[in-house]
């Protein structure tokens, strides 16, 4: 399962959270070692360059993509080799969304829709859809053709 999606500005501020089977009182522990992690390991990192740690028997992935960092946590099925995956489709929807990697002012401008590519990625803590194309058509709202 996938158990988190966040997404922080450089100074460690949450600009997107997505939590999946984590209780409530669990996501500040989560929030803060995922930024922490980041701060200690993402200075100079170059754009999508991954790194990879694991903690209380979960694999984290993450990388830097402009001024904000990615941060992708799965458990069981989802080790490392299934996290880049999801983290290198998360990365190129943003990029998508953005035009090119991001500022955070740019992030925040196109914030609506990087929610929307982030609700067609990941599901319920289960990858749905890898497809750059199938999710640009799902974020317009239309129904897709192939039914």
């Amino acid at each position: 399962m996938l158990l988190a999606v966040l997404i922080a500005n450089s100074v460690g501020n949450i600009l997107v959270e997505r939590f999946h089977g984590v209780p409530a009182e669990e996501r500040l522990h989560w929030r803060s070692f995922l930024v922490k992690l980041g701060a200690d390991n993402l200075k100079g990192a170059k754009n999508e360059e991954l790194y990879v740690a694991s903690h209380k028997s979960v694999y984290i992935v993450y990388t830097v993509l402009g001024d904000v960092a990615v941060y992708v946590v799965g458990k069981d099925e989802y080790d490392e080799l299934a996290l880049a995956e999801v983290i290198f489709v998360i990365t190129s929807a943003i990029k998508d969304a953005c035009g090119k990697a991001p500022t955070e002012r740019l992030f925040l401008d196109k914030y609506g829709k990087i929610c929307l590519c982030l609700d067609e990625i990941v599901w319920t803590g289960i990858l749905e859809n890898t497809e750059k194309d199938r999710i640009k058509r799902l974020i317009r709202l239309k129904p897709p053709n192939e039914f």
